[in-house]
């Protein structure tokens, strides 16, 4: 028997008397304003240049270096869930979270307001992944929907209400009680870890292989760090920093690879792959991804610029389907457990190419009833294949590839998710710029309006097009069954 197999074994056998619900629930509370952080500045940005005397691009790193930080510290998170416990994990996750709170809400400038941003995403790096793989440890696969479910409606609402609850907030108050309102209940979620929160795995503590940990780093930063310069608009590809290292990430990548599949303790198991289904679900997760990040960041600039919406109106407008979408995260994860994913999946990717297509039409005389109707309907179609296309990929997994599979999926998320700003950035800001090209009057605010329309549409077009891809892939999904080792 490998040690692998012999610290699952150990842990099946103490979890008998473990008490599930209160450790979801530690788990669901310090998730929930981790994951609320991230947008909350969103809305704050205008205030904040002001306040602080930055351009945009500027305050853009206030999200792009909280989306570099997490992707390179996931990966590494594999190898730190076997060196620590689950009680050390999380404690020291939201930790690291309210302090950079803390900091942020004192910081006189923006330097400082950036090393925060940068303490919290250590802390929300550290975190998802030990809550998904105490997820897949504590309950068994039958029942993991639900449980999977009920972290969707954290992982869905709390970005959802973010830049609703932000406006709110700066209309009465200075941009700092984003933190201070913060930070008390990441203090409680602390506490209440401590009395309920239990370790659910035992450790191992591997040999550290620094060598791939640098070279994790450089691939998932670089990557990361290259997409978002160029989603920021600083010259294109033609930017050294763009491509540069986006180069010296796919290089150190490919070394990364390499790497893991050739030591006998990688810190991120690539053998996972193996399983046909997680392979599947992952490349499908990253699709459905891509297509999602074209409406959560188009919508905003169609209601801000197009339709002279204020900040907290558009966030008003969205926060209904968020709404939706998070809470219908635990019905669908109850539906998967009854069901299986096909059920699910197939019908939500036929919904998402529907909507992405009503989405190719939408212009400046679309009302904002129009718009909460198709951004609900929307999130319905995420709801069911999201969280369901993540269970029955981790699901196939056998208990040793846990931590691992967990590393992979939320790594490629984030990935993902800097790859499809970049790239429907550049979609929609060619697509504007050729119509004002062609305009007669490429000064008047109705043509710079009917601008950002086109480019949307036609962003939202080939958005359309990763749909009907992921609409074909779910055809051939099925409920997957873990091998036993």
């Amino acid at each position: 028997m490998n040690p692998s197999s012999a610290t699952m074994d150990t842990t099946s056998k103490d979890l008998g008397n473990i008490k599930r619900l209160p450790i979801l629930i530690a788990l669901i509370i310090g998730a929930f304003f981790a994951i609320l952080n991230e947008t909350l500045l969103n809305i704050a940005f205008v205030e904040l240049m002001n306040d602080l005397n930055v351009t945009y691009t500027t305050i853009q790193w206030l999200s792009t270096s909280y989306m570099l930080v997490v992707g390179i510290l996931i990966p590494v998170t594999a190898l730190l869930v076997q060196w620590f416990t689950t009680r050390q994990m999380f404690i020291g996750a939201m930790t690291l979270f309210s302090i950079g709170t803390l900091v942020c809400a004192l910081s006189p400038g923006f330097s400082m307001l950036l090393i925060g941003r940068v303490i919290q995403a250590l802390g929300t790096g550290l975190m998802l992944p030990v809550m998904m793989n105490t997820i897949l440890v504590l309950y068994p696969p039958e029942k993991r929907g639900a449980a999977m479910g009920s972290l969707g409606l954290v992982i869905m609402f709390a970005p959802a209400i973010g830049p609703t609850l932000s406006g709110l907030i700066l209309e009465s108050f200075h941009w700092r009680w984003l933190f201070y309102l913060v930070l008390p209940f990441a203090i409680f979620s602390i506490l209440f870890a401590f009395v309920y929160l239990k370790n659910v795995t035992t450790v191992t503590k591997p040999k550290v292989d620094v060598l791939s940990i640098l070279l994790s780093t450089i691939a998932f930063g670089g990557i990361v760090f290259g997409f978002s310069s160029l989603g920021e608009g600083h010259g294109g590809w033609s930017n050294p920093r763009v491509y540069l290292t986006v180069i010296a990430g796919t290089v150190a990548l490919l070394l990364f690879i390499w790497r893991q599949l050739v030591s006998k303790s990688p810190i991120l198991d690539l053998r996972a792959f193996k399983s046909p289904m997680f392979s599947f679900g992952t490349v499908l997760i990253i699709i459905v991804m891509m297509a999602m990040f074209s409406t959560l960041m188009l919508l905003p600039i169609l209601m801000q610029q197009g339709l002279l919406m204020t900040a907290a109106a558009a966030g008003l407008v969205l926060l209904p389907g968020g709404i939706l979408q998070g809470f219908l995260s635990p019905v669908t994860g109850k539906l998967f457990d009854k069901f299986g994913p096909r059920a699910l999946v197939i019908p939500g990717a036929a919904i998402l190419v529907a909507v992405m297509w009503f989405f190719t039409k939408i212009s400046l005389d679309t009302t904002t009833s129009t718009l909460i109707l198709l951004h609900c309907t929307m999130s319905v179609a995420m709801s069911m294949i999201m969280m369901p296309a993540q269970t029955n990929a981790l699901n196939q997994l056998p208990p040793r590839y846990y931590p691992h599979g967990s590393a992979i999926l939320n790594t490629l998320q984030q990935v993902s998710g800097a790859l499809g700003i970049a790239f429907f950035m550049s979609v929609m800001s060619s697509s504007s710029k050729r119509y004002l090209t062609d305009s007669a009057d490429p000064t008047s605010q109705l043509e710079i309006a009917q601008s950002v329309s086109v480019g949307i549409n036609s962003t939202f077009t080939v958005g359309m097009i990763f749909a009907i891809i992921a609409l074909v892939m779910s055809f051939f999904i099925k409920r997957s069954v873990a091998p036993k080792e």
